[in-house]
């Protein structure tokens, strides 16, 4: 029964009453003794009981409706208001899940596409520094030899911290350009591509220890992709803001996919909202139908747990 229906008969139900007992016996009398008095206001807080218990049920699914609106996340899919309670309710609650599924859709969609942009961009700027700044500075590291070569004994050391400094420059360009295209998963695959990245963030400081299997069930390129980014997101967090000295990556085979777990034990997440790069890492893991956690570790710290269904088809 509908909510309108519940109120109305409720009510009509309370005004019939209240018209059969002043057509019938019963009298008031003026003035109005306190039996009387007993009866009118007992009926009427029936009458108001019954009302707030009829309004109470009925509003209870919008309350639950309103309580999941304010919790929903389009990047943790799953969450749904609940469908039941009057035919007005549930066609609303109905309503909502339907408008938050073409939501999810959309902007999975419109992230599919920006972050496809992204990739094609950062591939853009590693080419151009690799071959225009790497090639320059390089020409300009040869220049400096020669000059070393002939210049007298005074300015040599002056020239050799020149050619250190050009060279660190150069080495810094091919670590940026390696992680804006990471040339070593196009050629060597994902685990040595995550093999390498451990080893570049084992720094002063940080030690990265890599758990990485021999073999993986298959998985899309678009997959191996996003495995690779949120690794290097966790890690980037871990060396920048968690303040550790070990952390640790693991991939394992998992029921029907793979899962990446990247590990420190750092200060932790504290009360501090996500930032970029944890929504960065969402939204990349709704692009393959990914399940991403990052709480707090078993140790202390933070864990980033990501669970990637294999490919339906053969891998690569």
């Amino acid at each position: 029964m509908s909510l309108f229906w519940r109120i109305f008969s409720l009510n009509a139900v309370g005004l019939v009453v209240a018209t059969a007992l002043l057509l019938g016996p019963v009298t008031v009398s003026t003035p109005v003794l306190p039996a009387e008095a007993l009866v009118v206001v007992v009926g009427l807080a029936l009458l108001l009981v019954g009302n707030a218990v009829v309004l109470r049920l009925g509003l209870a699914p919008l309350q639950r409706l309103g309580r999941a609106m304010a919790d929903a996340d389009l990047l943790r899919p799953g969450a749904r208001a609940v469908v039941a309670g009057p035919a007005e309710a549930t066609e609303l609650i109905t309503t909502y899940n339907t408008m938050l599924d073409r939501l999810q859709s959309e902007r999975a969609a419109g992230a599919a596409r920006a972050l496809s942009a992204q990739e094609r961009e950062r591939h853009r700027i590693a080419r151009e520094l690799h071959d225009e700044v790497g090639q320059t500075l390089t020409a300009v590291l040869l220049q400096l030899k020669r000059v070393a070569d002939r210049a007298p004994e005074g300015l040599r050391e002056e020239v050799a911290q020149a050619q250190e400094a050009t060279r660190a420059g150069l080495d810094e360009i091919r670590r940026i350009a390696r992680r804006l295209r990471p040339g070593v998963l196009e050629e060597l695959g994902l685990v040595s591509a995550l093999r390498s990245l451990a080893g570049e963030f084992t720094t002063h400081g940080l030690s990265v220890r890599p758990q990485l299997p021999a073999e993986l069930p298959p998985l899309t390129e678009e997959s191996e992709l996003v495995l690779y980014r949120v690794a290097q997101e966790g890690l980037t967090n871990t060396a920048r803001h968690a303040a550790a000295d070990r952390a640790e990556i693991s991939l394992e085979p998992v029921s029907h996919g793979v899962e990446l777990v990247v590990r420190d034990n750092g200060k932790g997440l504290g009360a501090a909202p996500e930032g970029a790069g944890i929504r960065g890492m969402r939204e990349r893991a709704l692009l393959v139908g990914a399940e991403l956690s990052v709480r707090p570790g078993p140790g202390g710290g933070t864990e980033v747990r990501l669970r990637v269904p294999a490919a339906t088809g053969s891998g690569r």
